[in-house]
């Protein structure tokens, strides 16, 4: 068994929530958990703002629901976050009970990079030079760090992105962010045969990079799993877990041009195959082909794509359109579900999540917290003397530490920005704190503090 978390009951059936961050209102949570519940979601992936947190309210329900959030950032090269600046985001997500985070996406590539550094020696070392503090702040969070999914062959081939950067986390000797993390991936199935690239290399030693001889496989299919298994097994002598963040066959796919493009009767077809095989159907049958059985160690599969708005250019390959039809797979997949055994209807009744953090609580831990600022040499004796009449009024939690008033519903701040620079008492309000601040000179600090 995987000593990575997973939610109780877990059937490995996922979705790819909307592709962007603008559907996470308590009107979006109320209209799509009925519709992921119908669908035995277990797992969802949010694409993450860096400048603001996902809603409370929102994460909660998902969890409360369960099913496992994966949230994913998508940071590009081209304009880098301090990983200081992510770090209250992660301890407030972490301390709200989410367990996976992805961070970058497609960084193997060109339009993740600008071109001058596109350009240069060591792509993947100078990756991972900016990957690995923010990978170490996710973990230093409690949270597990998901490496970000490659474009299958991309710009830089993505099997030889993978082997390089695990070598060089061994090298670099970072044992510990190695024992924490997940492999992310894009398992696209076209309209390829649904075991096509099954058994990975091994069985496939002809195929090579931008290159498939006609009577190969390769990587580029739902069986992407199998490559970067080998690969990992050859650097680290182990199989890393693995998400498949996005993951099925999307209308239109046509990457066999000797083979119908994909209808919306394959599409529906196809990816309820896949959704009852990740789900453990040892007897699904793709072409008359028994389909092999998908390893453990793959978490979970999440079918892109769930929804869209209407000027996106992913709308297509939404499942729930604007004007409120559906592609056929929903039905299909809702009857599926519906029509489970009795035995197997207990993955889909929603019960207690299995969570990794004994410390998770329904509220933030602190109801208020006074922050004062402390210095090289201390703290300011007459910061304590003006703010305790303040104390002995609201009977706050009193302290020094930005990261701990994050955990706090209603923070209130003791001192102006040379002391609290603005971008981190803006971290506390994307984080959800109610966020009160007062500076000048003892006199007029008191004056204010007393209208408070």
């Amino acid at each position: 068994m995987t000593k990575h978390p997973t939610p109780a009951n877990n059937t490995r059936i996922g979705f790819h929530y909307f592709p962007d961050t603008l559907h996470y209102r308590d009107s979006d949570l109320n209209a799509w958990l009925p519709e992921l519940k119908a669908l035995g979601a277990k797992w969802l992936t949010l694409v993450a703002p860096q400048d603001r947190a996902i809603p409370e309210s929102f994460i909660r329900g998902i969890i409360d629901a369960g099913i496992e959030p994966v949230l994913h950032f998508h940071l590009t090269m081209k304009s880098l976050p301090r990983a200081d600046s992510l770090s209250l985001l992660f301890q407030v997500y972490a301390d709200w009970g989410v367990q996976y985070v992805a961070l970058f996406n497609r960084p193997n590539c060109h339009s993740q990079w600008s071109d001058d550094k596109w350009v240069q020696q060591d792509l993947v070392e100078r990756f991972l030079d900016i990957y690995i503090p923010l990978c170490e702040t996710v973990c230093h969070a409690g949270l597990t760090s998901v490496f970000p999914p490659l474009e299958p062959g991309g710009d830089f081939w993505d099997t030889a992105f993978l082997r390089t950067s695990l070598q060089s986390l061994v090298r670099r000797g970072h044992q510990r962010l190695l024992d924490r993390l997940v492999l992310g991936a894009y398992a696209w199935a076209e309209n390829l045969p649904l075991n096509w690239g099954a058994g990975g290399p091994e069985r496939w030693p002809g195929a090579r990079p931008y290159y498939t001889p006609p009577e190969e496989e390769d990587h580029k299919g739902f069986r992407i799993f199998d490559w970067y298994t080998t690969i990992s097994e050859a650097v680290l002598e182990e199989k890393l877990p693995i998400l498949l963040l996005a993951a099925g066959v999307r209308p239109g796919d046509q990457r066999d041009l000797n083979v119908p493009a994909v209808d919306a009767e394959e599409h529906a077809n196809r990816n309820l195959i896949l959704a009852r095989h990740l789900a453990g159907d040892i007897e699904t049958i793709h072409d008359d082909i028994r389909l092999e059985p998908i390893p453990e160690h793959v978490l979970a599969g999440n079918f892109w794509l769930l929804a869209a708005a209407q000027n996106s250019p992913e709308a297509e390959a939404s499942w729930y359109k604007v004007n409120g039809t559906t592609l056929p797979i929903v039905q299909k997949i809702k009857d599926w579900v519906s029509g489970l055994g009795e035995g197997q209807q207990q993955s889909y009744d929603n019960p207690p999540r299995q969570n990794h953090r004994a410390n998770h609580k329904k509220n933030k831990p602190i109801k208020h917290y006074l922050l004062l600022p402390a210095y090289e040499w201390g703290v300011a004796n007459w910061h304590l003397e003006i703010t305790r009449p303040f104390i002995k009024k609201h009977m706050p939690t009193v302290g020094f530490s930005m990261q701990e008033a994050s955990t706090a519903e209603k923070v209130t701040i003791v001192g102006g920005e040379q002391s609290f620079p603005p971008e981190e008492v803006e971290q506390l309000r994307a984080v959800g704190c109610l966020v009160e601040q007062v500076s000048g000179d003892g006199t007029s600090i008191a004056t204010q503090l007393d209208k408070l």
